[in-house]
């Protein structure tokens, strides 16, 4: 049988940093299209584990050793990445210390929750909406069916 085409997969980190007042996230401002500001992440490598691809993508973007405290969800709409289809699993992690931005990263900024930039890319707008639903109420983002659909 031969082996079956299927989309890529990423992942993703909201970065609270934790030794500032109020937990501000970092957004990188990325390097290559599609342009705009974006939670930290990319894609997984052959053979590892999605944790430790949002680990490690974190560190290469931002320079920040993050720790993984939950996952938000996953995002798999066909359209979310205009490159082609992505499958993402953002997951919410903690960090002290000053970001810096690395590799795929042309600038880096640190933002407080309610003053977050308009210019995102990808579906991050869905995604942070969802974040900051979740560090309200603990609940992860919901299911979504697919394009069009209500929420499950």
């Amino acid at each position: 049988m031969p082996r079956p085409e299927t989309p890529l997969i990423a992942a993703d980190t909201i970065i609270e940093l934790t030794d500032r007042p109020g937990r501000p996230i970092v957004l990188i401002e990325r390097r290559y299209p599609p342009h705009g500001w974006a939670i930290p992440g990319g894609f997984v490598d052959i053979g590892e584990p999605l944790e430790a691809a949002a680990v490690r993508e974190a560190l290469e973007e931002t320079a920040l050793r993050v720790t993984l405290r939950a996952l938000l969800g996953l995002y798999s709409d066909p359209r979310r990445d205009p490159r082609g289809h992505t499958v993402t699993a953002v997951y919410v992690a903690e960090a002290t210390g000053e970001p810096r931005a690395q590799d795929d990263a042309r600038n880096l900024a640190v933002y407080p929750v309610d003053a977050l930039p308009e210019a995102l890319a990808f579906d991050h707008a869905l995604v942070l909406g969802d974040y900051l639903r979740f560090r309200d109420t603990g609940q992860p983002a919901p299911l979504r069916l697919g394009p069009g659909q209500d929420d499950l």
